[in-house]
């Protein structure tokens, strides 16, 4: 007769189940956890070498992008009068984004909660409560709104964006005493230089157009010989005042020293930049200066579109080679290569 030897089968209990099943749900909270501190000290790094509001918020919506998809991040500060928008949409849509955003900033509507435009935008907000004043940061997203997982990735991530805004605030205070032009209050050449090729740089990686125009006044030596150094003071005060209104936040405007004025206009190709440069022609020959009758002042515009593989110093040569040939095809005229 044959003896079965073969042991007997031992299931686990439905308590012992459980206890597996909690030990498992444990070690995959502590896994999603381990993954978020990582992303979170990614951004952390990232944030650490940044000093401008402008890099921090580009930075972030870089770091941010892979795990939540969006179309603009804007941050604003109205005490400080900080504000700045960044957005990697395209053509018409990157338009109406930017003028949600800058809607939702601008008319203070309630803060917290879910915004819509007529554009199926979705607008996130959030708030950062600081000493003098509660900045609010933007994410746009197209079509639906942000999920539970996204908004609590968003949250971990504020502290650190926080403790970066401040600091950012801090430098930009200090940077601005040393980077405005003190006549005119437009960015001075050492602003050009921390922003330009930044802006290159994400024209790139976005594959949007970049343009320059490259501005000098003309005859403004002779109404300054004419009438004086003070109302050569109040013509250039009145000409940074009509180039001004006419640029939006992501753009750079610079007054290079004397008379000699850059525009780089963010997402805006040389066509598109003309129609604007165009009508800066008209807005400053609207001033109506004169050194005399026959003598009024004017502007000058070279105007030239990023190429791909050129340098930040080609760039600058080749927009003022086009600023000369408008001086030289009679002056107060936008000339295009």
């Amino acid at each position: 007769m044959n003896v079965s030897t073969r042991m007997p089968t031992i299931r686990p209990q439905r308590n012992e189940w459980h206890e597996i099943n909690q030990v498992m749900v444990e070690l995959n909270h502590l896994k999603q956890h381990s993954k978020r501190l990582n992303m979170l000290n990614k951004l952390h790094g990232r944030m650490a070498g940044m000093l401008s509001l402008a890099s921090m918020i580009e930075s972030y919506s870089v770091w941010l992008m892979p795990h939540v998809a969006h179309e603009l991040i804007g941050y604003n500060n109205t005490a400080r009068k900080k504000k700045y928008l960044f957005c990697s949409g395209h053509g018409p849509n990157r338009r109406s984004a930017i003028a949600f955003a800058e809607q939702l900033i601008d008319c203070k509507i309630p803060t917290g909660g879910v915004s819509t435009d007529n554009d199926g935008h979705y607008a996130h907000r959030w708030i950062f409560e600081t000493s003098d004043d509660a900045g609010i940061l933007l994410i746009l997203k197209e079509g639906r709104g942000l999920g539970d997982e996204e908004v609590s990735l968003i949250n971990d991530s504020l502290e650190i964006l926080s403790e970066s805004l401040q600091r950012g605030l801090e430098y930009e205070d200090l940077f601005e005493r040393a980077s405005h032009d003190v006549l005119t209050g437009l960015s001075n050449r050492r602003v050009f230089d921390e922003r330009i090729k930044g802006m290159m740089e994400s024209a790139r990686r976005y594959n949007r157009p970049l343009t320059m125009l490259s501005m000098d006044l003309d005859h403004f030596k002779d109404i300054n010989d004419t009438h004086g150094h003070q109302a050569g003071d109040e013509v250039l005060k009145s000409v940074a005042k009509v180039l001004t209104e006419a640029v939006r936040s992501t753009d750079l405007l610079v007054r290079m020293g004397g008379d000699e004025f850059l525009l780089v206009l963010d997402n805006t190709d040389k066509i598109n930049a003309q129609v604007l440069a165009e009508r800066l022609c008209r807005a400053i020959d609207g001033l109506n200066v004169r050194a005399d009758k026959k003598v009024k002042l004017g502007v000058s515009i070279g105007l030239a579109q990023l190429q791909k593989s050129e340098t930040l110093s080609q760039w600058l040569e080749r927009a003022d080679d086009i600023l000369y040939h408008a001086k030289a095809n009679g002056r107060s005229r936008v000339a295009v290569k």
